[in-house]
């Protein structure tokens, strides 16, 4: 009895039971792990300064102003000044080597200096617009507290002017010039002084010439963005016309000098 009732369950059981189901052996991605580093931003490349400048020369002074922009194209060393284009601006003084101030120790009617240059007959300047190269020859082309040397080279346009030069003589009740009385103007017993600046220049004429320039650049800037530099050179100018200064020289169309010059600017 005991023995199929045990029986009659056993189906029961056997149709509750089900198959365990094998298990998936899955592998763990690893995770991303996302950090924020920061890029490195370069500094935009500097191509471009610009300079003030004063000119001592054999024959003269200057005041100048240059303009560089940079030639090379290097996108290693895009921060590097050596190779530049130059376009410059340049007022000029020429004078005689024969020029020496004297005095006739009057003291004028307006209580001016009785100063004067004897024998001058002409003021001449000169107006110079010039397009050139600088290349560094010599030096560190990254500035790290380096004197760098260049090599320049430089030439364009020469205004010339001429201005009389006028003296005020014992014997006349207006300034005179050279043209006027040349004995007179030559004869120190009868000069008091000088006209000044402003005499003579509703006179002046203007003559075309060309320049041209060649000279190491010595640029002392301990940064990149500053300019501060001497250059050392010689220099010529050519106009189209004979230019006297001194009554006691003679005209020439050409002058040529030494010179040395200090400068200052920024980079950017």
């Amino acid at each position: 009895m005991r023995l199929s009732v045990g029986l009659s369950f056993a189906p029961l059981l056997s149709i509750g039971q089900t198959d365990t189901p094998s298990l998936i052996h899955i592998t763990p991605q690893p995770q991303q792990i996302k950090t924020n580093v920061p890029k490195t931003i370069k500094p935009k490349p500097i191509s471009r300064e610009m300079s003030l400048g004063v000119r001592a020369s054999t024959n003269g002074w200057s005041i100048f102003t240059d303009y560089g922009k940079s030639a090379v194209v290097d996108s290693r060393h895009g921060d590097r000044f050596y190779h530049v284009k130059l376009f410059q601006f340049e007022f000029t003084e020429n004078k005689s080597p024969r020029e020496l101030k004297s005095s006739s120790g009057a003291i004028t009617s307006s209580g001016n200096s009785s100063s004067y240059v004897y024998g001058k007959i002409n003021n001449f300047y000169a107006v110079k617009l010039g397009y050139g190269f600088r290349k560094m020859i010599a030096g560190k082309p990254d500035y790290q507290g380096a004197v760098s040397v260049h090599w320049v080279n430089a030439g364009g346009l020469a205004i010339g002017i001429l201005k009389p030069y006028y003296l005020n003589l014992t014997g006349s009740a207006v300034p005179v010039k050279y043209a006027d009385n040349n004995s007179g103007f030559l004869d120190p017993n009868e000069i008091v002084s000088s006209a000044g600046f402003s005499k003579g220049l509703s006179e002046a004429k203007i003559i075309p010439g060309a320049h041209f320039k060649t000279a190491l650049h010595f640029d002392c800037a301990g940064s990149l963005k500053n300019v501060i530099a001497i250059e050392a050179g010689f220099s010529a100018e050519f106009y189209s016309q004979q230019i006297q200064i001194m009554a006691i020289a003679p005209a020439t169309n050409y002058f040529a000098n030494a010179y040395l010059s200090f400068q200052l600017g920024k980079r950017w």
